[in-house]
């Protein structure tokens, strides 16, 4: 769950990046108030300002919704075993490790090494 919603925050982050750069800046208004070709906009004579804020500001409440989750899933994994910790034994038979105890007991039925052989 918490890779699901890191990859919807970094969509949520380029699309928030992107909707800024699109946004004009508050002297674009003053041109359009004297002829600036408002009426052949896709959004428009009000432009775009409606839309694209609005857009922005749903997008911020879902990136900062996203990020709070985030750290919420941080915290939770960051906390300590309340029993201390484990046994390394438990947790490599858990896993199902052969611990030194298990490969000794296999080492009677092995053959026996010779010192000096070359093979």
């Amino acid at each position: 769950m918490q890779v699901v919603i890191l990859i919807i925050h970094v969509a949520i982050a380029i699309a928030l990046v992107a909707l800024v750069l699109l946004q004009q800046g508050k002297g674009a208004e003053a041109g359009a108030a004297f002829g600036g070709g408002a009426s052949q906009t896709v959004f428009g004579s009000r432009g775009s300002g409606g839309f694209l804020s609005k857009s922005t500001a749903v997008l911020a409440a879902a990136f900062f919704a996203t990020s709070l989750t985030l750290a919420w899933y941080a915290t939770q994994a960051s906390q300590a075993p309340e029993a201390g910790i484990p046994d390394p034994r438990l947790i490599e038979q858990q896993r199902g490790i052969p611990t030194l105890d298990d490969s000794a007991q296999g080492m009677d039925n092995a053959a026996p090494v010779l010192e000096g052989s070359d093979g």
